[in-house]
């Protein structure tokens, strides 16, 4: 089983925005010391709590630090863009780093109503668009044809257009989703699938599953079903610790639940709040869904839920207040998992040097 990361580029209270992105890189370096497998960044807008907007600028600078591991989008939300220019920049992406980036394509908006007007208008005003068929489906091919320099048919509108720069190597297209929906549609494009478990605490993910291991159709992009499953993780060396490190998480998340969009809390903000006893059971229902505890612990959960929900690959998701329980939470899933021996000094280095 393959171990990968997926990154927001949380921001923490009392810290920066600008602080995020640069402890993205950080991380992202680490983790390819530690033995991760990909590593992935995500797209939303307008959120107070997440200051990754752009994963393909982003990706751009994780070209740069990294050397092998794989990298990539999770995910592009392509109802905001044109596929052509969502190709393009993957293309480019491609040829800095040739045969390690992931694209992965979302159907969500990653933003509020308002906000997703104000990345697309047109979507909106113009009244064809507003009254006629949702383009998803039609956008997915013709980004992956793109992507993966393939012509379009004749009869397509813009055939004899192409994405550059073409080359050797191409993008590896996913699709990412929580529900039966899409991971049909990803069996029936013979994609690889993200099951999203975080988003929903698993709600919906069996479906999934079985929907798309019992329609997939092989493809040039993968011959067979290849899966992966994202998870909140939270490792350390107590039970205790590891206990500390999901409160402000599921406080964190007690915010979404309610559309409220806020910096990740760290103790001072934890001290000053109390919960009504229905916040408290959704504390508690967190606490059953959300991986944590020791290395060994966590590491025994995880190796569960892929068998469960037969998947190739766990995603491990961590966010925390401070960057360096969320990096000691890596490495001691990487180790518990058998990822290769970290050399911690080459480690520090890298990582001082980013941030």
């Amino acid at each position: 089983m393959r171990l990968s990361v997926l990154d927001q580029s949380g921001i923490a209270a009392g810290r920066s925005p600008y602080a995020s992105i640069r402890e993205s890189l950080a991380l992202a370096r680490a983790c390819e010391e530690f033995g991760y497998h990909r590593f992935w960044v995500s797209e939303h807008h307008n959120n107070d709590g997440i200051a990754g907007s752009a994963p393909e600028v982003l990706l751009g600078a994780l070209a740069n630090v990294t050397r092998s591991m794989r990298i990539g989008s999770a995910g592009i939300m392509l109802p905001h863009y044109a596929p052509l220019k969502v190709a393009e920049q993957f293309r480019v992406l491609d040829a800095l780093t040739p045969g390690r980036v992931d694209l992965g394509i979302g159907r969500g908006p990653g933003a509020d109503r308002q906000t997703s007007y104000a990345l697309k208008p047109a979507m909106v005003d113009h009244p064809l668009m507003v009254a006629g068929p949702d383009s998803f489906v039609g956008d997915l091919a013709d980004v992956i044809a793109w992507s993966r320099g393939q012509p379009m048919s004749d009869d397509h509108p813009f055939a004899g257009v192409r994405a550059q720069p073409l080359g050797a190597t191409a993008p590896q297209p996913w699709l990412l989703g929580s529900s039966a929906l899409t991971a049909q549609l990803a069996a029936q494009f013979g994609l690889p699938y993200r099951y999203a478990y975080f988003f929903h605490d698993g709600d919906g993910c069996a479906e999934a599953r079985d929907a798309y291991r019992t329609t997939f159709q092989p493809s040039r992009y993968c011959a067979r079903p290849l899966a992966n499953l994202r998870v909140w993780v939270y490792a350390a060396p107590t039970s205790e610790r590891a206990e500390r490190l999901f409160l402000p998480c599921a406080h964190w998340r007690l915010d979404r639940d309610r559309t409220l969009h806020r910096p990740f809390p760290g103790p001072a903000e934890l001290a000053t709040r109390t919960l009504s006893a229905r916040e408290e059971e959704r504390v508690e229902q967190l606490r059953r869904t959300t991986v944590h505890g020791s290395a060994e612990v966590t590491a025994a959960r995880l190796r569960r839920l892929a068998e469960e929900f037969a998947v190739d690959e766990i995603v491990v998701v961590t966010m925390t207040h401070d960057p360096a329980d969320r990096l000691l939470s890596y490495r001691l899933i990487a180790a518990e998992m058998g990822a290769a021996p970290v050399n911690m000094h080459r480690l520090l280095t890298l990582v001082e040097s980013i941030s």
